[in-house]
């Protein structure tokens, strides 16, 4: 009989452990709602400047690129059609 009763309160102890314990999905949440609270966000002007910096490296090097193909080609194409 206290071999039972030991047994029982044995299990009862787990069960409530188990529900004491915080659930890690919920902590992580929480604390990444906290990290956010840190963050120091950029102003709509700098992150608009930024992009438009972005925007025309791109457009740049695209066209440098792009001459610099068709150049190799026309170059080529004298080459092999002497």
């Amino acid at each position: 009989m206290a071999k039972e009763k030991k047994e029982k309160t044995t299990k009862e102890n787990k069960t409530s452990d188990k529900s004491k314990k915080p659930n890690k999905v919920v902590k992580w949440f929480k604390d990444l709602k906290i990290e956010f609270k840190k963050v120091t966000w950029a102003s709509w002007k700098t992150t608009r400047n930024n992009t438009s910096v972005v925007l025309t490296t791109v457009v740049l090097l695209s066209a440098f690129v792009g001459l610099l193909d068709w150049g190799l080609l026309t170059v080529m194409n004298l080459i092999y059609n002497r």
